[in-house]
């Protein structure tokens, strides 16, 4: 059993390669959690409002699309972190500078894919509120439809934020393909 000193020899010890199988699990399932959370929170309203008003039905599932486009930010940015990911050649664990270099991007990887997630899970919950309040103000007043869409699609440049922050963040890292 090997003895830890501090955090830091504990997170050393972690196998890169799970550091990054984390990063890219983290980055598409938070991101669909976001997007089921707006979903959830716009459907619940539009079909409550529906009810006094059913010509916003199909007006108003532009905001359920705007929550599933979060889910495939998410989608899209962990095919681009699985691209940087490649099999270890054999004694990948013992050479020191191989095992930094992929220690960095291990790291990098799981870091883009927690920040993209969470930026995600935002937007999609920020998507999903403003798109509750566009189909309950819709179904009261028609002419405020479109003023509120516009919100709506500024909330979601959030998520678009978050992947292009996610693409610079792990722009310099691709693990090691040879020691």
């Amino acid at each position: 059993m090997a003895t830890y000193t501090s955090y830091a020899d504990l997170f050393y010890n972690v196998s890169p390669y799970s550091w990054a199988s984390l990063g890219i699990s983290m980055a598409i399932g938070v991101s669909i959690i976001g997007a089921a959370w707006g979903i959830f929170i716009t459907g619940a309203s539009l079909i409550g409002a529906a009810v006094k008003a059913p010509r916003i039905k199909s007006k108003n599932l532009i905001s359920v699309i705007f929550c599933e486009a979060v889910a495939i930010y998410g989608v899209i940015m962990a095919i681009i972190l699985v691209g940087k990911v490649s099999s270890p050649p054999a004694g990948w664990d013992t050479n020191t500078n191989f095992y930094r270099q992929a220690l960095f991007c291990g790291f990098s990887v799981f870091w883009t894919g927690f920040s993209v997630g969470f930026s995600n899970l935002v937007c999609g919950i920020c998507v999903g509120i403003t798109g509750s309040g566009c189909a309950l103000s819709d179904a009261q007043e028609p002419e405020t439809f479109v003023k509120i869409l516009i919100v709506e699609i500024f909330g979601s440049a959030i998520g678009l934020f978050g992947v292009i922050v996610g693409i610079i963040q792990c722009g310099d890292s691709i693990f090691p393909k040879e020691l």
